[in-house]
């Protein structure tokens, strides 16, 4: 495949070859080669490596991996989290923190049609897949923390689907009609659903950082989330959400019990929150940062969106 695109471009040579998310179990076997032959800037954004997968199962792909990470001329970091073990092989010149990011626009319009809920029990939500993996043990720890919050009032709906819809719902069924499994929805459909939750409530068990933590505060919603991963890149602790003690029901209980009691609190927080995403993940700032970050290889961006 290499040398088949190497015959097409040589007419026509590309400004820079953009790979994503390359790491052992999906390395980028082409980029590498092409961009050397070609002598273009190769750019890997959201990378990670670890070193114990170069013994094992992973060896090939750990070794391409590392060889399109090292020898890649720009290398863009989603979270603080990946940086360490990127250092190691990238030097600090070539290495860039880049936050994730989204585009705002339909969970601001849908935090403004926010629905009046005066007097009603405040509306929890969650939204991920429903995966027999970390995703599952989220689930199972979301459901062993509302058990020590039944006395209180709550109603919390679950947005997703996959192949442990049925363990999901087995985990839940115990709260009867306070909890809504809604399904997967569409995106067009998903702001609304964010705007329409007072909280937003996931234990992050195993997450990179989490794009619907990233949804929600847009929409201006306060997130509580377990300190995993790279949540606290997008997260900020005490301002836009609490983060607490990963994996633990009781702390997360606590935080949850914090919140539902302080509306004031929450209000201020999901206002913080959305204004955070609108300064750090948004487009505007993430093309601004795309657009230095190529201009520090000598690549112009593109002027139009």
């Amino acid at each position: 495949l290499a040398a088949r695109l190497l015959r097409r471009y040589r007419r026509r040579p590309p400004e820079l070859w953009f790979t994503y998310h390359n790491y052992h179990k999906a390395p980028d076997w082409l980029g590498p080669e092409v961009s050397r032959t070609l002598e273009i800037p190769y750019v890997v954004a959201e990378a990670s490596l670890a070193r114990k997968q170069a013994a094992g199962p992973w060896t090939a792909g750990y070794a391409a991996s590392l060889n399109g990470i090292a020898g890649a001329d720009l290398v863009l970091a989603m979270t603080r989290r990946d940086l360490p073990e990127l250092a190691a092989a990238v030097p600090p010149e070539r290495l860039r923190l880049f936050p994730p990011f989204l585009d705002a626009t339909p969970f601001v319009a849908a935090a403004r049609r926010r629905p009046s809920r005066h007097d009603m029990p405040p509306r929890l939500l969650a939204v991920a897949m429903m995966r027999r993996d970390v995703k599952l043990v989220s689930y199972r720890l979301l459901a062993e923390a509302l058990q020590l919050l039944a006395n209180l009032p709550w109603r919390l709906d679950l947005v997703g689907d996959g192949e442990a819809r049925d363990e999901v719902a087995s985990l839940f069924a115990l709260f009867g009609g306070r909890v809504r499994q809604l399904g997967a929805q569409p995106a067009a459909a998903l702001a609304d659903v964010y705007a329409a939750a007072d909280l937003y409530v996931w234990p992050a068990c195993g997450e990179a950082y989490g794009m619907a933590l990233l949804e929600a505060q847009a929409a201006g919603v306060p997130v509580i989330a377990g300190s995993e991963g790279g949540v606290a890149d997008i997260v900020a602790d005490g301002s836009t959400g609490l983060l607490v003690e990963p994996r633990s029901p009781s702390a997360f209980a606590a935080a949850v019990r914090a919140l539902l009691g302080d509306p004031e609190r929450r209000r201020a927080m999901g206002a913080a929150a959305q204004a955070r995403v609108l300064a750090r993940h948004d487009l505007a700032p993430a093309r601004a940062r795309m657009t230095d970050a190529l201009a520090s290889i000598g690549v112009a961006a593109c002027a139009s969106a």
